[in-house]
């Protein structure tokens, strides 16, 4: 009998202590404590013993998934998974396997790494984490990393299996009667978009500033283009604030821009949002490009198995993109044979560092603003942008041709595209330190290659840690920035919303009518349309929800309440039964 008490009252009806802290947060905000047991299924009693305890839950800075945390379990360990899960969440972007091994090996070095910034603390100490079993166990089911740990140790690049692989390729290319300009790849890559070489006074004085380090700001990018490199598709770009401050300083309408902008807290390409990369901008170009060139409405695209990548992916195209077909490379070969990672991705970084230096150089030689200047209170996520699109559009044709010399040799033009990649290299870096000497920073050749291999090199503690306290800043300001939007459009009524919408409507209807250029009104009011007025609509759908919502619940409540009340005819029977004395 004891031990069926204990089953029913163990792991699994544990609330963590995230949940409990939004339980709090619903008390504080008015919402009372029968509706808080009802929404998340559990006793008043409980919910009761949670509020009795809020000052020291609140207190808590426990990792996602923690139900509790042990007075015996150091604070440190809970630093120790949040960075964990920072580290794994980059070993999946650049394609990692990540093993058990790797992951507890990381856990030990991330902790003594922590140990030893303690103050009073000695070596000794850090020997008191082993990673174990046990631990691992219980990190895995809490942050629920299962779902990507492989088993055993990583693999090695494997030439066997990319020979192999080239030769089936190869074979299908002729079979399938594909041309260059109807085969495609893909590829995610890290950009830490403001960061400078180590041995600048930039950056020394940003490592100077423990709450100041923009440096460590990371994005996400997926460039894709055709093996005959006269086509590239707008990338899919991942940042984790969805509505960064600058976005509003300069009035940036996503729609317009060059990449297709999206955001997670983590900043990387995630099955959802690559899915809607792949049906609303990659279908819809590459359909336009074949057309517009009298091409076959065919399409290969070739990438590799990064968790982001569905293996069933044709099974989410729309209808109309079914004439695209995707091919995986085998595992452990994306190094060897992914024309992206054949300079393409080396050779955009060092663009866009030279784009970076140029538009600093720009900036102090044009205006009275002093490099410092500029780089902290003027380089922003939209200054990005711009020369994210400087360096895209910076890849030749000719580069990402040759960049399949490997994988399909046939697809290449010309005779001497073997070292054209390296052989374009020194000149881009040499304008680079040249840019930087003229700005007076202290940078060589040297300096360029490092930041450009510092992209993919595994993040150190510091860093990890700064990039987790990014992120986090990030969310706030969205929080915040929502707050501010909410405020806004509470100041306005459903019925003035509906009155501007009827007057755009007229509008509309005269400029359709009496407009000279139809085709040139109609975008411009389709634009007008899809960038302000869907805004006000939206707000109207969303009233009009929870407007039925609202009435949905009251008929509910209403019906509760005389189920649970007596009627006239059981009071006569409770009196007849039970006389007063």
């Amino acid at each position: 009998m004891k031990k069926k008490v204990e089953k029913e009252g163990g792991k699994k009806g544990m609330i963590t202590v995230e949940i409990k802290k939004e339980i709090i947060e619903k008390h504080e905000q008015g919402v009372r404590v029968a509706d808080i047991a009802r929404f998340y299924k559990k006793p008043t009693s409980t919910i009761c013993t949670i509020l009795k305890k809020r000052e020291e839950i609140k207190g808590l800075d426990a990792a996602k998934g923690v139900t509790r945390v042990s007075k015996q379990r150091p604070h440190v360990l809970e630093d120790v998974e949040k960075l964990l899960l920072v580290w794994i969440n980059e070993k999946q972007l650049a394609g990692d396997t990540v093993t058990e091994n790797l992951i507890c090996e990381k856990a030990k070095g991330l902790y003594a790494d922590l140990v030893s910034k303690l103050p009073g603390t000695s070596t000794e100490n850090e020997e008191g984490f082993k990673a174990s079993r046990g631990w691992f166990d219980n990190f895995k089911r809490r942050s629920g990393i299962h779902s990507i740990v492989r088993h055993g140790e990583a693999a090695s690049s494997d030439a066997k299996a990319a020979e192999a692989f080239a030769a089936e390729f190869q074979r299908l290319m002729v079979s399938e009667c594909y041309l260059p300009q109807q085969v495609f790849t893909c590829d995610e890559t890290g950009l830490f978009w403001k960061k400078m070489p180590k041995r600048t006074y930039i950056t020394a004085e940003e490592n100077a500033m423990p709450g100041h380090k923009p440096m460590k700001d990371r994005l996400t990018l997926l460039l894709c283009a055709n093996s005959s490199g006269d086509f590239k598709v707008k990338p899919l770009l991942v940042y984790h604030s969805e509505n960064p401050r600058a976005f509003k300083k300069c009035k940036v309408q996503k729609s317009q821009l060059n990449v297709m902008w999206r955001s997670n807290s983590k900043a990387w390409v995630t099955r959802i949002l690559f899915v809607e990369w792949i049906n609303e901008v990659f279908g819809p170009a590459v359909k336009r490009y074949l057309l517009e060139n009298n091409l076959p409405l065919k399409v290969m695209l070739l990438m590799d198995n990064a968790p982001a990548h569905p293996p069933g992916l044709e099974d989410d195209l729309l209808e109309e993109f079914d004439f695209i077909k995707v091919k995986f490379l085998p595992p452990n070969t994306t190094p060897l044979l992914q024309p992206m990672d054949q300079q393409v991705i080396s050779n955009f970084k060092k663009l866009y560092t030279k784009a970076l230096f140029q538009r600093c150089f720009e900036v102090t030689e044009g205006t009275n603003l002093t490099l410092r200047e500029f780089w902290k209170n003027h380089f922003h996520i939209v200054s990005c942008l711009k020369i994210i699109d400087k360096a895209w559009e910076g890849i030749t044709k000719r580069t990402l041709n040759s960049a399949w010399r490997k994988l399909w040799p046939d697809c290449i033009f010309g005779q001497d595209s073997e070292g054209f990649a390296h052989e374009q290299e020194p000149p881009v870096v040499n304008e680079i330190v040249s840019l930087g000497k003229t700005m007076g920073l202290e940078v060589n050749e040297d300096d360029i290659q490092e930041l450009v291999e510092e992209h993919d090199q595994e993040l150190t503690t510091d860093e990890l840690m700064d990039l987790h306290r990014e992120q986090q800043q990030e969310v706030m300001e969205d929080i915040s920035s929502e707050e501010d939007e909410k405020k806004m459009e509470e100041s306005l009524t459903s019925k003035e919303i509906r009155e501007i919408c009827k007057m755009w409507e007229k509008v509309q209807n005269f400029v359709e009518n009496h407009h000279p250029n139809k085709a040139a009104a109609a975008r411009a009011m389709n634009l007008f349309n899809d960038n302000a007025m869907s805004h006000f609509r939206e707000i109207l759908q969303r009233r009009q929800k929870q407007l039925s919502l609202d009435s949905f619940l009251v008929k509910v409540a209403r019906k509760e309440k005389n189920s649970s009340e007596p009627t006239e005819c059981s009071d006569s029977v409770s009196t007849e039964s039970h006389p007063t004395q």
